[in-house]
């Protein structure tokens, strides 16, 4: 042990002439520490809803998906695509077809977004987990066309037997004919399953119809051709290795996505989100490090017969100051310390009793009754270093200064 550091320790924990000092560092650990509270539990809270909305996506988007890197569509049978879906890490494959159409119902124009799956849609996502209603799914039979709405589209369709829609949407490459716009549109009919799904995502509830693959290539005049190659991979194949596998194989042509990278808009909103929430706590934490220079300057006032003596006993200027340095970073690596400690003690406590309510009086329609918590590793790790070096940066300058004016007045 360093000999400033020594020293330290012992005037953090020794009894000073004025009680008020002990009084100024207590309060500056316990600023420190409710601050480092604060972060860890402000970060965890925002991973748990990241965790929450990654975990909703899992029950329609597909694990993997394969798009066109220029362009919005490509042709099923392309010898890439082939060589994906015979890759041995892949267990199941869909091919869809997805886009935005009008549907008419009961006069009233509606755009929606349409998409269009084969029979191995249920093999590649959890569709089947998330129905509701009394009829089966089934997207054809024979000459009849199938439609599951979500279930916010199909309030607005007046529920779930919403009997039969007329679906439009505009003829490839034609402009529409305002004088008779029926001319440049291709029309067809989808008939009501008796059953909608629910992801509780807007995205998907409010406005997607599921139909089948055939269907939507007809109506699109865009047969043998899909926008999306969706995969699922064996139990136990790494995704991240099996991702870049499959991207060497299909090529420049095509992107591989993970479910992360499929609504990437969204998470990079709650990166920027927590990022922002971060820097703020930060602040939170350099405004709480001003204590410890008040606690710190108090301590060389009070020990200026102490310094006279070590400099006496042989020690240099230098570890004069590193003494007070050491001081303020001590009470930054205590605060910091009981901070974690506590916030990770309130985040266990929210995940096992839900003590933080979405809705206090119980009238809200949440997904989840309480505020979801998720504690990532990482994060407590770099809000530990963030609290130490802001607190030591906080009081460098500070103590420098004191301690060399205070040893100034002894010469």
């Amino acid at each position: 042990m360093s000999f400033p550091f020594y020293i330290a320790r012992r005037y953090l924990f020794s009894k000073k002439q004025h009680n008020v000092i002990n009084l100024i560092s207590g309060i500056s650990v316990v600023g420190v520490a409710l601050a480092t509270l604060a972060m860890v539990c402000v970060m965890s809270g925002f991973n748990g809803f990241q965790d929450l909305i990654g975990n909703l996506f899992t029950a329609f988007d597909p694990q993997l998906e394969l798009v066109p890197t220029q362009g919005k569509v490509m042709a099923e049978d392309d010898p890439s695509l082939v060589a994906v879906r015979r890759n041995n890490k892949v267990a199941a494959a869909t091919n869809s077809y997805e886009d935005n159409a009008l549907i008419l119902f009961k006069g009233r124009p509606l755009v929606i977004t349409l998409k269009g799956v084969d029979d191995n849609f249920t093999k590649t996502s959890e569709i089947k987990n998330i129905l509701y209603g009394q009829g089966q799914y089934l997207l054809r039979r024979g000459n009849l066309n199938y439609g599951i709405p979500g279930y916010n589209l199909a309030l607005q369709m007046g529920g779930l037997n919403f009997g039969t829609l007329q679906i439009c949407v505009p003829k490839k490459g034609e402009q529409i004919n305002l004088a008779n716009p029926i001319e440049n549109i291709n029309v067809d009919d989808l008939t009501a399953s008796g059953i909608c799904f629910q992801v509780h995502q807007q995205k998907y509830d409010d406005n997607l119809m599921l139909c089948s693959l055939p269907f939507v290539q007809g109506l699109y005049n865009q047969e043998g051709c899909i926008t999306k190659l969706e995969l699922k991979l064996k139990g136990g194949v790494d995704e991240q290795v099996a991702k870049k596998e499959l991207q060497q194989l299909a090529g420049p042509r095509f992107r591989v996505l993970d479910r992360y990278e499929q609504h990437e808009e969204t998470f990079n909103v709650m990166q920027i989100e927590k990022l922002f929430a971060f820097a703020f706590l930060t602040f939170i934490v350099l405004v709480a490090c001003f204590n410890i220079i008040g606690s710190v300057s108090m301590l060389i006032i009070d020990k200026t017969k102490d310094i006279s003596t070590l400099r006496h006993l042989g020690a240099t200027n230098k570890q004069i100051v590193h003494i007070f340095l050491f001081e303020g970073w001590l009470i930054s690596f205590m605060g910091a310390i009981i901070g974690i400690v506590l916030g990770l003690i309130l985040c266990l406590l929210q995940q096992q009793f839900g003590l933080l309510k979405l809705e206090p009086t119980g009238g809200g329609n949440f997904i989840v009754d309480a505020y979801p918590i998720s504690v990532h590793v990482l994060d407590i790790v770099i809000i530990f270093f963030t609290v130490i070096i802001v607190g030591f940066l906080s009081v460098w300058y500070p103590v420098n200064y004191l301690s060399r004016k205070s040893m100034d007045l002894q010469a």
